[in-house]
């Protein structure tokens, strides 16, 4: 099992190339960025926490390519775009951009968000998201892959276009689907190449098993390989992480806050000995 970290919040510590540097020199296998436009300041999250610290996050497509640009190996990636708040087409040329900047190091992970007064400023209806979601990637796909991309969806539709540079990973950069809900594993099968649940929403490592289980033996029943799985956000505890890598993850992020640049350091000193 890979470990990677992934930044959740703050840009007050490292630089994003500064981080990346940090991060591949201990031996991480991949550094994720979270995504947030902007917090509207009378939304609430359903567990009560603040949603201030939300709004301290970088956008994910510039500072992973200043990631990209300071290292030579780790994989980047986002943990979560929120594809549902960004333009179809530009976002296309934004992940082959990056994909081949990097070399084809990008990770696309994908999701629709938990924010419904940030996806209502987009003009995103909180009510189809999970359907907008899907239809965008399906239409990304297109553009990654075709000479000359077309597509009519219920919600992306466009005619023929051309669009370069395509994406150095073939057929496109693995779409990473994020979510727990009981439709995500649907989703994974319908339009995405890996899973990306988060660690706390399971009720223990078990749960996580069963799901895993049952996801690859739908993927190998519809002809498709085993299906790569991105745990989000587990603690950094060697105990929980080796039973994560036993219930089939591929792959679990660490979660890091920017405090400050010290503080950062010193803590991916101590996570460094879980690699």
């Amino acid at each position: 099992m890979d470990l990677g970290i992934v930044l959740m919040i703050g840009s007050a510590g490292l630089l994003p190339h500064e981080l990346g540097r940090a991060v591949e020199e201990r031996g991480f296998e991949s550094l994720f960025c979270a995504e947030h436009t902007h917090i509207p300041v009378r939304s609430q999250r359903a567990d009560g926490r603040p949603t201030r610290p939300y709004a301290d996050t970088w956008d994910p497509f510039v500072a992973l390519s200043a990631v990209a640009a300071a290292t030579r190996d780790i994989r980047i990636g986002t943990g979560v775009c929120l594809v549902i708040q960004r333009d179809p087409i530009t976002l296309a040329k934004q992940v082959a951009s990056l994909d081949r900047l990097s070399g084809g190091r990008f990770l696309f992970g994908v999701g629709a968000g938990w924010n419904r007064e940030e996806m209502a400023n987009h003009g995103t209806d909180p009510r189809t998201r999970m359907a907008l979601m899907a239809d965008r990637v399906r239409a990304m796909r297109q553009i990654w892959t075709a000479e000359e991309a077309e597509y009519h969806g219920p919600y992306a539709d466009f005619g023929p276009l051309w669009s370069w540079p395509k994406p150095v990973q073939r057929p496109h950069p693995p779409v990473l689907v994020g979510g727990n809900g009981p439709g995500t594993e649907d989703r994974v099968l319908d339009f995405g190449d890996g899973w990306l649940p988060q660690s706390g929403p399971f009720l223990d490592v078990a749960e996580f098993r069963r799901r895993v289980g049952a996801l690859r033996e739908r993927a190998e029943a519809a002809g498709r390989g085993p299906v790569p799985v991105t745990v989000f956000g587990v603690p950094p505890e060697e105990s929980l992480l080796r039973e994560f890598a036993a219930a089939g993850a591929d792959r679990c992020l660490l979660p890091l806050v920017q405090p400050d640049a010290g503080t950062i350091l010193s803590t991916l000193d101590e996570w460094a000995r879980l690699v």
